[in-house]
């Protein structure tokens, strides 16, 4: 949460999920991924994986790889049936064969994900966060170290737009319609930031300044805007078009506007992990060139944010 950010792509008809998983807060859950290592007489782990070789030793003796996320923000990672499930599960489990390891996902909120990073609570981030320098360099809103910062394995590309409910009673028509309107976002997002840029625009123009609501999670700013309290909601795109298509049967939401900022998404590391980071980048090229990464994308309707190449870092 997102954070999240932005592409301008036309994302294909969602498959199928509950609309209520969109309003769900989800704890731990896992995914399982490849084949487990198990120990031989010497208790090392091993595994028959292509890459399991490559990963830290701890992580190998484990046979997880201990996943933070925000599990409010389908398509991409959401509570179905008590498990958590989407894009980045699926994203997961394609990493997970060939590196011969499951990807545990446990839900926080998404501005105390990195925290869970650093403090060795998680082995990875992986939640739609937007790769941007701030975030690798450690930096809040205000250039202010707050952190040592992380690496990213970039995987998707996506970016923010502006939805509104049904049938657009403001009249809003692009995120520059906003100024002057309450504005509901996810705190600690890239869309919070948009939202905050654009006010600084409209005051620089002479007109009022968003009036923004930071909520903890998306569904609490989903739920806001739904309910009138806000004009607009600012999300990610693919989140966005979910809602529009999906909550109670496509009746409540609409996406207005072109994408923002086109962005990846990146599976954000600790600085002082970089063989976790080089095994995941090379899984990351493994999966797109067997085909399972788009697969794990299509079946959610999220081929357009697809890369054609792993990298890291690649955010600015």
């Amino acid at each position: 949460m997102a954070a999240r950010t932005t592409t301008r792509r036309t994302l294909a008809a969602v498959l199928a999920a509950t609309t209520a998983a969109l309003l769900l807060g989800a704890c731990g859950d896992q995914t399982e991924a490849g084949r487990s290592p198990g120990a031989d007489g010497a208790g090392a782990a091993k595994s028959d994986a292509p890459l399991f070789a490559q990963l830290p030793a701890d992580i190998r003796a484990a046979g997880v790889i201990k996943v933070g996320t925000d599990a409010t923000y389908a398509p991409m990672e959401f509570v179905e049936n008590g498990k958590i499930v989407g894009v980045d599960p699926d994203v997961a489990e394609a990493l997970g064969r060939h590196l011969g390891v499951r990807f545990v996902f446990t839900s926080g909120t998404f501005d105390s994900l990195v925290t869970s990073l650093n403090s060795g609570r998680q082995d990875v981030v992986m939640s739609s966060m937007t790769d941007t320098l701030a975030r690798q360099q450690g930096l809040d809103d205000k250039g202010q170290k707050t952190g040592n910062g992380v690496d990213f394995v970039d995987y998707f590309v996506a970016g923010s737009v502006v939805y509104v409910r049904k049938g657009n009673p403001q009249q809003i028509g692009s995120l520059a319609d906003l100024c002057g309107k309450r504005t509901a976002v996810q705190r600690g997002t890239t869309f919070e930031e948009v939202a905050k840029a654009r006010s600084k625009e409209c005051e620089a123009a002479g007109k009022p300044a968003l009036a923004i609501e930071s909520f903890p999670t998306d569904a609490e700013a989903q739920t806001r805007v739904k309910a009138g309290g806000a004009v607009a909601g600012i999300n990610d795109y693919p989140v966005a078009a979910y809602l529009a298509l999906k909550a109670d049967g496509g009746n409540v939401f609409e996406v207005v506007g072109d994408q923002i900022e086109a962005g990846p998404f990146g599976i954000a590391v600790a600085k002082d992990n970089p063989e976790l980071r080089e095994a995941l980048k090379a899984a990351l090229a493994a999966c797109i060139a067997d085909g399972s990464y788009r697969k794990a994308l299509d079946k959610w309707g999220a081929g357009t944010g697809a890369i054609a190449s792993a990298s890291v870092n690649a955010g600015s």
